[in-house]
Parts: structure tokens; C-alpha cells; sequence
């Protein structure tokens, strides 16, 4: 896929439960996230779960949103429809990336 000039990538990350089947695979949680720079708006996402239908799902969550505007739909519609053992960790890792895109808007 090729995305348009206008957008960038902003990598979120958090820490795993060491239960969580990713936790043998990699140390950490990362989202990435590629929106629009000025608006904020989510163009597309990736993450590194064990299965890619788990990555999928989220990113279909994701997608559409606002990072600089919709954290707390963002945030409700996790809670709501992802019931995985690392919601909290893809919580706090849209939280990360969302800091990182606030500080490069400054």
C-alpha cells in the first residue's frame, strides 16, 4: 500500500503481561500508526500480536478514528469489543502514540 505524502507513521508501545501469548515472542507491545499529519486522522495501523487476525481486528477498531480527538471512543470501543489478554497494553500503547503525535504537533 502506498500512502500520501501527508501522512506519518508514530510508533506506540507498552509493556506485556508476561501471560499473554506475545509475551514469548517479543518484550514489548508496539502499535503503529499511520494518519494524517494535521488532522490526526487514522489511516491505517499494524501491531505486533501473535495472529494476525488479533493485529486485524484492532486495526479494523482503529481506523477512521482521530488520535488527537477520539482517544476516549478509541479507548470505550477496546474496552468493549476486544477482549484479548493485552487490552491494557494496546491501551497504553494508542496512549504512547498519541503522546509522541501531541509533542510533534508542538
Amino acid at each position: 500500500m502506498t500512502y500520501e505524502k501527508n501522512t506519518i507513521y508514530i510508533l506506540g508501545t507498552s509493556r506485556i503481561s508476561k501471560n499473554d501469548p506475545i509475551a514469548a515472542l517479543y518484550d514489548i507491545l508496539f502499535i503503529g500508526i499511520i494518519l494524517e499529519r494535521k488532522s490526526g486522522k487514522i489511516i491505517d495501523s499494524t501491531c505486533n500480536m501473535a495472529r494476525d487476525v488479533t493485529s486485524d481486528f484492532i486495526k479494523s477498531i482503529l481506523v477512521g478514528y482521530n488520535l488527537k480527538d477520539d482517544l476516549e471512543d478509541i479507548v470505550y470501543e477496546i474496552q468493549d469489543r476486544f477482549h484479548g489478554i493485552a487490552q491494557k497494553a494496546v491501551i497504553a500503547a494508542i496512549k504512547d502514540a498519541r503522546n509522541k503525535y501531541m509533542m510533534m504537533k508542538r
